[in-house]
């Protein structure tokens, strides 16, 4: 996998494949906003996402929604960054005393430690990292997928007609939205997951993934009871309180504020707004764009 960024020299397009749709969006030329957006629906069963296991379950569906959904903002375009599902990204923090200047030796270090940390053999898999001084050390984000599940996910992007340059997970790619200058809390829901992290000063501290049975239907005060060990141990460890919450994936995150506004005593926003989409957005659910808004907006 390769780290997503939103320079504007890079991609114009970004596209989510979740397990129950396909959405895509293309940036305008200043970069605040997407100028354009659509989705498709997926029939049941066609992705399946999952660590181990083969993700695109009916290549021919998923395939047809991509050359739909990205076909209809793509333009001339073709270069767009992928945007996987959490659930077939497995997202680790490690901190180091220091790691080697030399990229290539730093991954194999990253790689060693990663080998306690997965439920597969890392050689097999694709290696994403970032590092931030952090006091006397290094903290390293590093996103982790088998080459086989993200091989699946690109080849499905080029018989599309499309070419895949950056590759990201979709909660990863939603914090490049997140304002994270205090701790802030960033709640994100898709069709089986729920995915949580912490930041604070751009420094992500916790990251989470956690099976969703409830899907879309979750409460807020089922969201809440599901993030409410995350937020302990984030004040256990670092002694301090959440400022802020964003959260995406409710159609209507207003649901879950006042019980995630009991646990925490922080103001509760949607993390991406209509605001940061201009144009005609159809059908498509602008609570569900955080991953691609955020991969494209700086």
């Amino acid at each position: 996998m390769s780290r997503s960024h939103t320079s504007k020299s890079g991609p114009k397009l970004a596209c989510e494949i979740a397990a129950d749709r396909i959405l895509a969006g293309r940036v305008a030329e200043t970069r605040h906003m997407l100028e354009s957006c659509a989705s498709r629906d997926l029939s049941s069963g066609s992705v399946v996402p999952d660590l181990m296991e083969a993700n695109v379950r009916n290549r021919d569906s998923v395939c047809q929604a991509l050359r739909d959904t990205l076909g209809s903002v793509s333009g001339r375009s073709r270069d767009v960054v992928a945007i996987l599902p959490d659930a077939a990204v497995r997202v680790v923090l490690l901190d180091f005393e220091a790691l080697p200047p030399n990229r290539e030796e730093a991954e194999g270090v990253v790689r060693f430690r990663l080998k306690k940390s997965l439920p597969f053999d890392v050689d097999k898999a694709r290696v994403s990292y970032h590092a931030q001084t952090a006091g006397d050390g290094v903290h390293v984000i590093a996103a982790v997928s088998l080459n086989s599940v993200v091989e699946d996910y690109e080849a499905a992007f080029r018989e599309a007609g499309f070419t895949p340059g950056v590759v990201t997970a979709s909660m990863l790619a939603a914090l490049g939205v997140a304002d994270t200058d205090r701790p802030t809390l960033v709640i994100k829901v898709d069709a089986r997951t729920t995915s949580i992290a912490i930041l604070d000063h751009e420094r992500l501290l916790l990251f989470r993934t956690l099976e969703n049975t409830r899907g879309m239907t979750i409460t807020g005060e089922q969201l809440a009871e599901e993030v409410y060990p995350s937020v302990v141990f984030f004040q256990d460890t670092y002694h301090l309180n959440i400022e802020q919450i964003y959260v995406s994936g409710l159609s209507d995150p207003g649901v879950a504020a006042p019980a995630l506004r009991a646990q925490t005593g922080a103001d509760v926003n949607e993390l991406v707004g209509s605001s940061r989409i201009g144009g005609s957005i159809g059908s498509t659910p602008v609570w569900r764009m955080a991953g691609v808004v955020g991969a494209l907006v700086s």
